[in-house]
């Protein structure tokens, strides 16, 4: 279960443990071959472009499809990467939506399940509400529902 917490005014955090190994989760999140069969979002969507320069500095992009036309796509750059236990990454999703500063913890809980807590840094609180208004919080949690499974398949 995905549980949602406020920091602070300008943060949301979004905290799963998954029944895999701490390296796993982290290759989860960070090979493009992947993050492409689970960072999906709500039912319906695809990921045809998924670029990942894993390393400080290095650019990330990604792209989503609907079989209606509706296309999305975010991308940013490698703050930090602390390999199998953190990154920090910039966010921007283009127009008019607050670029996002995320940090994304890999917590090992043994040798067989990892904790992840992914906290996301808006540049206001208005731009925090907004991008829950948005459904953010429902297509992260399908997400990482589709991650639980997808983890069990390796």
């Amino acid at each position: 279960m995905s549980t949602w917490t406020t920091p602070s005014p300008v943060e949301l955090a979004l905290t799963r443990s998954f029944d895999a190994p701490q390296e796993l989760v982290f290759a989860a999140f960070t090979d493009p071959a992947r993050v492409v069969n689970w960072l999906l979002g709500p039912e319906g969507w695809t990921m045809p472009v998924c670029e990942i320069d894993l390393r400080q500095g290095g650019r990330w992009h990604m792209e989503w499809r609907r079989a209606d036309g509706s296309e999305l796509s975010t991308d940013g750059e490698y703050l930090e990467v602390t390999p199998c236990s953190r990154t920090q990454q910039t966010e921007s999703w283009g127009g008019d939506w607050a670029r996002t500063v995320n940090t994304t913890e890999f917590v090992a809980d043994g040798a067989s399940r990892t904790t992840v807590v992914r906290t996301m840094w808006f540049p206001s609180r208005e731009a925090r509400d907004r991008a829950l208004g948005a459904g953010m919080d429902d297509g992260a949690t399908a997400s990482y529902d589709r991650l639980e499974a997808y983890l069990k398949t390796l």
